[in-house]
């Protein structure tokens, strides 16, 4: 890896061999972690993301069980369902897969699951929690995933200038509520740009830290950052490439190999923030595992 690039698979290499320590003390115990997933069509990215994610449980000595339902299965089967694993004893974390058919209220099923089994962070009582900085609840894998990539590379939040591109209630919102709490690897001035925003460049000029979530393919330039700032490009994005296979590659949310020249620090897209949400959800599983007993 280069000298200015964030290895996020080697910090969650790291995040997960802390792990088995934990996981073999709740096994002496009796206890095994486990988590279920649930997944709701044919998605092929959702597909491709649970078995992901279902690997790297095994590695770990977490417990798995995946629930695939048809496209057309109703609101009230799939709530149905949750409530089951909410009652299942050796299911101690659910993580319900979106996106969800048009046809499922997505906050009406995050709601549903209880939230000292919420290991996605998604729950009303979480996100309250974790905007009081109530350090009891779960927080979202991604930006969790965020701050552990700042604090284990050496940046320095406390006192910065942080601009988060993007308000999504998945990373835009609880990213920026992780960095402007007081406590470990926050204290930071937090700036929100969207979509309204009136010259987003001149807010990322002026950013110790970039984290970038917005959905659009590089969107963040070189003439955007700052010399020496840091980088985290949180976005996956498909656009085409004649050389490719299928005729299209992933992106992230910035122009990599341009900013890579500027920035103090960067993470690459794809190996950077993706495996910390993977990471940061078996954290939160085996944390609830725990919390059970």
């Amino acid at each position: 890896m280069q000298a200015n690039l964030i290895d996020g698979r080697a910090i969650a290499t790291q995040i997960q061999w802390e792990l088995t320590e934990r996981v073999a003390s709740l096994k002496s115990r009796g206890v095994t972690p486990g988590l279920a997933f649930v997944r709701v069509g044919e998605d092929p990215a959702s597909k491709v993301y649970v078995g992901r994610k279902e690997k790297a449980c095994a590695e770990l000595g977490i417990v798995s069980e995946t629930h695939v339902l048809p496209e057309k299965t109703s609101e009230a089967e799939l709530l149905a369902l949750i409530g089951k694993l909410n009652s299942a004893k050796n299911v101690h974390g659910i993580l319900v897969q979106a996106p969800l058919p048009k046809h499922i209220r997505e906050s009406v099923v995050f709601s549903t699951v209880l939230p000292t089994k919420d290991v996605d962070g998604f729950h009303p009582v979480n996100v309250g929690k974790l905007m009081l900085g109530d350090e009891t609840g779960f927080k979202p894998c991604t930006p969790a995933g965020v701050v552990e990539l700042l604090v284990r590379s050496g940046v320095k939040t406390e006192g910065a200038e942080v601009v988060v591109l993007g308000r999504g209630n998945i990373v835009g919102k609880p990213m920026a509520a992780m960095l402007y709490q007081k406590g470990r690897a926050a204290n930071a001035t937090v700036t929100i740009c969207h979509s309204a925003t009136r010259d987003i460049r001149a807010h990322c000029r002026r950013a110790d830290i970039i984290i970038a979530a917005m959905g659009v393919a590089e969107f963040v330039k070189a003439d955007m950052v700052k010399p020496g700032a840091v980088v985290m490009d949180v976005g996956v994005n498909r656009v085409p490439d004649a050389t490719a296979k299928n005729g299209t590659k992933l992106v992230g949310d910035v122009d990599f190999a341009n900013v890579q020249l500027i920035a103090g620090k960067i993470t690459p897209n794809p190996g950077g923030v993706g495996p910390m949400t993977i990471a940061m959800l078996l954290q939160n599983t085996v944390r609830a595992a725990e919390q059970s007993v």
